[in-house]
């Protein structure tokens, strides 16, 4: 309670003492309302050789976007999320469950639109879809007969006994 009661008493003295010029000490008084959190980012690496030529790009630069809206500039009211940017670009890239896709040249941006009262930060995520063809040189070799021949009856000679 102390808190936000300093805040407003430095509000109003950064507003009354100050005219326009108080205006960035109002921004960062404000940022001591919002904790500071860094956003989670997680890295998983798969190495890829793409140099064999087993691999088809089916698709270039597939884009997925979510948008998100800020009073003020740094009261987010609805963040821009990066799932949501993944699932658009998913569903454009139509990748399939079961198939040998994967993304390719992956690239995360975050940006920011400000206008006076408001910002619309985006994340946009873009991409390549490869598809892996299987490997040509695959060596298949014929299986035995599921079952052996019949023996004629009459011809002993064929017949083997252990």
């Amino acid at each position: 309670m102390q808190k936000i009661i300093a805040l407003i008493s430095l509000l109003g003295l950064a507003l009354l003492t100050g005219g326009c010029a108080g205006i960035p000490l109002l921004s960062s008084a404000m940022d001591s309302l919002n904790p500071p959190t860094t956003p989670l980012e997680i890295h998983s690496q798969t190495d890829v050789k793409l140099t064999e030529g087993n691999f088809m790009t089916m698709k270039t630069n597939v884009v997925g976007q979510a948008r998100g809206f800020s009073l003020l500039g740094f009261i987010t009211l609805v963040p821009a999320r990066f799932q949501k940017a993944m699932d658009r670009l998913y569903s454009k890239a139509e990748m399939k469950t079961g198939r040998p896709q994967t993304l390719g040249n992956l690239i995360v941006e975050h940006t920011s639109a400000y206008w006076i009262l408001f910002s619309i930060p985006r994340v946009s995520v873009r991409a390549d879809v490869v598809e892996f063809m299987p490997n040509t040189a695959t060596i298949i070799l014929p299986h035995p007969p599921a079952e052996s021949p019949p023996t004629p009856q009459g011809d002993k000679s064929s017949v083997r006994t252990l």
